[in-house]
């Protein structure tokens, strides 16, 4: 099984509803070993010697790459690190480092805004979201969300390249300004159902489902998240297609990602989260992943995921290897 057959937002919300949450987030797939490679940090410093931190992830591919990347980092800078990676859902490694018993996990924005703390409110600005998620975060559950990195894994539309350059079209407007007969979707059911998915989407930018001068009952197919991918690159049955920006298979099927240019879809920018206690112990640490997270974005996550879902690399080999190319450990 791919890294599609899993990767929708709805198993996470079953896996949040253990811990009283509701609804989102998360894509791929992938077990971990619960290994990393060895290393040091350039000219050997060691700012975290004796340091002893837990890391963990949840199981999909993106969030496996993360943790593994920070416990291979951290692990170089002197630290004795315990490798959580890889627990099932989103249920486990959220509530292990509420219970004390992981240090660090990557997280995202939106997930905690509507699946950890129910929140409706829609804040399209990710500095905005994050410093609310921010606060709430240290307030209630002392956990402290370090700077975030500059990718977000949120839901878009998606076509292929040679469809996009035939319709001209780069973002959501200029599709909803197309024909109607050329307005066709692929969605899963849950992406299709949900109270801040395609239906609302399509009101906020003027084209209503079920409406014949809208998007018509009949343009709109929906399917397993995994087959929509492969239904957008092949333009049948749809023109257009629901995907997750960070999503691997964007680049390896030449996919082109159209910009939401209204600003409906809620930011789900990845941010490290650390245990205030481990802060106050470790005051070192923001300073540590702030390079690690400075380099993340969108085409990069794309590429690592890619080379786990679709070359079927091992999440720490593809950790170490981007470490060591970015001159992050030697």
């Amino acid at each position: 099984m791919t890294g599609a057959g899993v990767r929708t937002r709805l198993a996470e919300v079953v896996s949040a509803l253990a811990i009283g949450a509701a609804t989102l987030a998360g894509c791929g797939l992938v077990s971990s070993s619960g290994t990393f490679h060895d290393a040091s940090l350039p000219g050997g410093q060691r700012p975290l010697d004796g340091a002893d931190l837990v890391v963990t992830s949840k199981s999909f591919t993106e969030s496996v790459l993360l943790g593994k990347i920070t416990a291979t980092y951290l692990a170089a800078a002197g630290a004795n690190i315990t490798d959580l990676t890889g627990a099932p859902g989103s249920a486990s490694s959220r509530q292990a480092q509420l219970n004390g018993d992981a240090d660090i996990l990557w997280e995202y924005t939106g997930t905690s805004w509507v699946t950890y703390h129910g929140r409706t409110e829609t804040i399209t600005d990710p500095d905005e979201l994050w410093q609310r998620v921010r606060d709430i975060e240290r307030s209630e559950h002392d956990l402290v969300w370090l700077e975030p990195a500059d990718f977000d894994n949120t839901y878009a539309f998606a076509a292929s390249a040679s469809t996009a350059a035939r319709l001209n079209v780069t973002s959501l407007s200029q599709v909803a300004a197309l024909p109607v007969a050329d307005r066709t979707f692929c969605v899963d059911d849950e992406f299709f159902s949900r109270a801040d998915g395609f239906l609302p989407m399509l009101d906020v930018y003027g084209i209503p489902y079920n409406d014949p001068a809208g998007v018509p009952a009949g343009n709109v197919t929906r399917m397993d998240a995994g087959i929509v991918y492969t239904a957008t690159a092949d333009s049948e049955p749809c023109n257009f297609g629901m995907v997750y920006t960070t999503d691997g298979r964007i680049k390896n099927l030449d996919l082109t990602v159209l910009e939401d240019d209204k600003a409906y879809f809620l930011p789900y920018s990845g941010t490290t989260v650390v245990r205030g206690e481990i802060i106050d112990r470790y005051p070192r640490l923001p300073a540590l992943m702030a390079p690690v997270s400075e380099r993340l974005t969108d085409d990069l996550l794309r590429e690592l995921n890619g080379r786990v879902d679709i070359d079927g690399e091992d999440p720490s080999d593809v950790a170490y290897d981007w470490l060591k190319s970015e001159n992050l450990i030697e």
